[in-house]
């Protein structure tokens, strides 16, 4: 995959405006980019672009980071955890986040034992064995995929059953001081 097409060029449908490719362009960046690199990937004019940015800029969706003499734009990777958490609380229960959890865990360890490893990192290692046939080595390459995946959503998982309370908290908070403000 090129890295232009990682890093948010999509197949556009002529439904979206110009703003909302440009948006979806900017919210899936993983590196500093751009007016130029994202009007071009958004298929959109740069005075549109560069308003558009400015616009996320203000909402704090993106940060703007010098770089030299060119300006680039990045998403705020911290908002954009805790927005990740908080879906992940609203949209589920504990016992749903417990399970995920537990199947995650399964999955890694039936990995570990599958490969005699403890890590991806160990299983990526096993890439170089000379006797590996060209299906084994696609199989390992989709099996650390999978594992980075799970271990980065386990991460989440945990982090929203450590916040769940705290959450709910806040929303109940928030929902009296509503119904107060109605009565």
């Amino acid at each position: 995959m090129s890295e232009s097409s990682r890093d948010g060029a999509q197949s556009w449908t002529e439904s979206m405006s110009a703003r909302d490719r440009i948006r979806a362009v900017a919210e899936t960046l993983r590196e500093p980019r751009s007016v130029n690199w994202i009007s071009e990937q958004a298929d959109a004019a740069w005075s549109t672009t560069n308003e558009e940015l400015q616009d996320l800029v203000d909402q704090g969706q993106l940060r703007r980071v010098e770089a030299g003499e060119t300006t680039r734009y990045q998403p705020d990777y911290t908002r954009l955890l805790f927005e990740e958490i908080r879906t992940l609380i609203e949209e589920n229960t504990r016992e749903e986040l417990r399970n995920e959890l537990a199947a995650i865990t399964e999955e890694i360890e039936e990995w570990q034992a599958t490969y005699d490893v403890e890590t991806w990192e160990e299983l990526e290692q096993s890439l170089a064995d000379g006797d590996l046939a060209s299906a084994e080595l696609r199989d390992r390459r989709d099996v650390i995929a999978f594992w980075r995946e799970n271990e980065e959503d386990r991460r989440l998982i945990k982090h929203a059953l450590e916040l769940y309370s705290d959450v709910e908290a806040a929303r109940k908070q928030m929902t009296d001081v509503a119904d107060r403000a109605t009565s």
